[in-house]
């Protein structure tokens, strides 16, 4: 995502706890590198003022730092259900709290979040995760609701099986693998490459479309999740939900 944004000329910043993997991504397209460990309180708190005071004020967040959790529920050790939770879920909604009051100020920017296939149903093996998921896709489209007068957008990147280390971990898992084995004996999981999906990222930030969701064949699954938030649109049509900075000027 952060070679697909630079190719189109944005100025990007990185953050993630590897300094070293980083920089590799960081230097040939000249993005600034911010290390901090989302599952650390303080240091997710400070991440927005850092970016902002060394690199300037951010037009686009790109929520995008996930970790999973592959086992039976109750095998899955305290701790590690902590940092799940912290780190998908805490993490973004901390994050947009401390940007967005500048995007408002300004009248523009967009947040954009990865959610995931595991949030639109529960998947055994992946309950915590599933969970974290889920969560920020439903904080993701009351937040649309209550900025639909500015002229800050979203998006939810919802994928599938992307080509990464992440989905490796969860074919590999015993408490995943007899769900994995029937969704792929009924050909629903296509695994897409990390490019394919950082190209409709973008251009969706681009066009300012709200939702990224591969693949197209299980549509079904992301419809059924988004009929009651569209519902409850039509209800709250003409209703004053939020901020309105052309109504305050």
């Amino acid at each position: 995502m952060a070679k697909e944004f630079a190719s189109k000329g944005a100025k990007v910043s990185v953050a993630a706890r590897s300094t070293e993997a980083l920089q590799a991504v960081a230097e040939p397209i000249g993005a600034t590198v911010f290390t901090v460990d989302l599952s650390d309180q303080d240091e997710t708190e400070a991440l927005i003022g850092r970016v902002e005071a060394e690199a300037g004020p951010i037009d686009v967040l790109m929520s995008n730092a996930g970790v999973e959790e592959t086992d039976h529920f109750h095998n899955v050790d305290l701790d590690r259900l902590r940092m799940v939770t912290r780190i998908n879920l805490e993490a973004p909604i901390v994050l947009t709290r401390q940007v967005l009051p500048g995007m408002l100020e300004r009248n523009r920017g967009h947040l954009s979040y990865t959610s995931s296939l595991a949030g639109t149903a529960g998947f055994p093996g992946l309950a915590t995760y599933g969970a974290t998921k889920a969560g920020l896709t439903n904080f993701v489209a009351a937040l649309r609701l209550e900025l639909r007068d500015t002229k800050i957008k979203t998006t939810v990147i919802a994928p599938g099986p992307i080509d990464t280390d992440m989905w490796d971990t969860v074919e590999e898992r015993d408490a995943t693998i007899p769900v994995i084995t029937r969704l792929n004996s009924l050909k629903l999981l296509p695994i897409k490459s990390p490019e394919y999906l950082a190209k409709r990222s973008v251009a969706a930030v681009r066009d300012g479309r709200r939702h990224v969701r591969t693949p197209r064949r299980l549509s079904s699954n992301f419809w059924l999740r988004e009929a009651p938030g569209r519902l409850t649109e039509m209800m709250m049509a003409g209703v004053p939900v939020g901020p309105n900075p052309n109504k305050q000027n």
